[in-house]
């Protein structure tokens, strides 16, 4: 009977994958807003949960092709480090989906607004909260909740690829990268 159910659950799930097409919708405003952040010097990205990863990756696309310095980091821990640098020069980019953990990633959002930060959040669709405390909000479909790092991942790649273009980086070529690692 469990694995009956588990079977369903991840068939039903991953079908929940064809919105991440939808997600792409998304691309001529994350252009827009790209040209707001495009001189940032440095960036926050927090995420809880199965997004903690998700804001890792953000950061590192970021890095790699902007020359931005950002950092991913967990959400729980923002009060042990991070958020003695949160100001209105640094943006704090925040994966939000509407989940388990949503009502303390709230509560992040509101200590960087405290201390002048900028937020960019990647929220659930229909997320009118986080609408009326973060900067700038970009809208993605609801999925499983194991499923939020697969369809918040295409917004943090277009943010991370028009930042890069805006300053003319090579985002094909970045330097000092390999597109595979062969040697240690």
């Amino acid at each position: 009977m469990l694995l009956r159910y588990l079977k369903s659950y991840i068939y039903n799930s991953v079908a929940e994958l064809r919105y991440i097409k939808d997600v792409l919708g998304l691309a001529d405003k994350i252009k827009n807003l790209s040209k707001i952040y495009t001189y940032a010097r440095n960036f926050l990205y927090l995420g809880r949960g199965y997004n903690y990863p998700t804001a890792l990756e953000g950061a590192l696309k970021l890095k790699e092709i902007s020359y931005i310095h950002a950092e991913g980091y967990p959400a729980a821990e923002m009060k042990h480090g991070p958020i003695a640098l949160v100001d209105s020069e640094m943006p704090t980019v925040v994966i939000a989906p509407t989940d388990s953990l949503y009502d303390k990633i709230i509560s992040n959002v509101r200590q960087v607004k405290a201390r002048g930060g900028t937020v960019v959040a990647i929220i659930t669709k229909g997320n009118d909260a986080m609408k009326d405390i973060a900067d700038h909000c970009l809208e993605v479909p609801d999925v499983p909740e194991c499923l939020t790092p697969l369809v918040v991942s295409v917004p943090l790649q277009l943010l991370a690829y028009y930042i890069a273009i805006n300053k003319d980086r090579n985002v094909d070529q970045p330097r000092n990268l390999a597109k595979s690692v062969t040697v240690e």
